[in-house]
């Protein structure tokens, strides 16, 4: 449990350092500017470091297919409740999508390997890899909604080179391509600054956030959906099919990952509330303190094979 603590310290150290720059140079630091620079541009090299890192292999799939599935059935509960609770259209986005967009990868892999070890990393590589898509293509469907019609929220999709990047980088990975350590080591020194810059940014937002100003139900709503609906879907989804517990195990695990910082990138992207959604993976991330612990307990239950 001690790695849990420590995979999960050394994120919030950069969150602090973001928080701390704001307080301190106020509007000297551009939000915005920074948001553009990780999402165009170094996001582009965490995508790809990521995706060639480890092969992908398609034999692996079907454990990142049930996630998948669960989250398509989570967001079609959402959408029965969402609307008739959330009048607002960018409270009615950030319910949507929020609770489904979880940090999988630089928090769901390393507390996957303290749980299970470092068998479980092809698993929650593609795991990963699919939340990729759900990030960039039903996120950034539903945060552009907030401010955009149908149409152009379609297109902002398209724009993103973040989606082209994973596309491009999964067809090298299946065709056998290996990147040299040099190549790897230029992929991984603009993938670690994207990574730092993503918790600086979470900092400088969570700076100012006023919570007395926040929609009680939209965080009572997330958070609810994140740490008790999503689960519980899993959960019952899990159970009654066959699949190796331990890979029923990641899955579920991930799924009980807290919001993705990738939320506040969008949000602040297509200016969707992003301080609204900055609460909203704070609050997320406090209470996985102590969600995960119990996540850990409930992997039990699922029957061995």
């Amino acid at each position: 449990m001690s790695s849990i603590f420590i995979s999960l310290l050394g994120i919030y150290i950069f969150i602090v350092m973001g928080y701390i720059a704001k307080m301190s140079f106020k509007e000297q630091i551009d939000d915005k500017t920074i948001t553009l620079l990780n999402v165009y541009f170094l996001q582009v090299f965490l995508t790809f470091w990521g995706l060639l890192l480890h092969p992908v292999d398609i034999t692996l799939l079907y454990a990142p297919s049930i996630y998948f599935i669960i989250v398509l059935i989570a967001l079609f509960i959402s959408a029965l409740f969402a609307k008739k609770l959330f009048q607002d259209k960018k409270e009615y986005s950030i319910a949507m999508v929020a609770a489904i967009i979880g940090n999988t990868g630089n928090l769901g892999i390393p507390i996957n390997i303290a749980i299970f070890g470092e068998q479980s990393i092809p698993y929650t590589t593609v795991v990963n890899l699919v939340n990729v898509f759900v990030v960039y293509v039903i996120g950034v469907f539903y945060y552009s909604r907030g401010s955009f019609d149908t149409k152009t929220s379609l297109k902002n999709i398209l724009k993103l080179p973040i989606l082209w990047a994973a596309i491009l980088a999964i067809g090298l990975s299946i065709v056998g391509y290996k990147p040299s350590e040099v190549v790897l080591k230029t992929l991984m020194m603009g993938a670690y600054a994207s990574m730092t810059m993503q918790l600086f940014l979470f900092g400088i937002y969570l700076y100012g956030t006023k919570v007395r100003n926040l929609n009680k139900r939209l965080i009572a709503w997330v958070l609810s959906f994140k740490f008790i609906v999503l689960p519980l879907i899993a959960f019952v989804i899990l159970y009654n099919i066959e699949l190796d517990t331990m890979v029923k195990g990641i899955i579920f695990i991930e799924l009980m990952m807290p919001l993705a910082v990738a939320n506040v990138n969008l949000a602040s992207l297509y200016d969707c509330s992003p301080k609204v959604v900055t609460a909203l993976v704070f609050f997320s991330s406090v209470l996985f303190l102590g969600v995960i612990f119990v996540a850990v307990k409930i992997l039990e239950l699922f029957p061995s094979l």
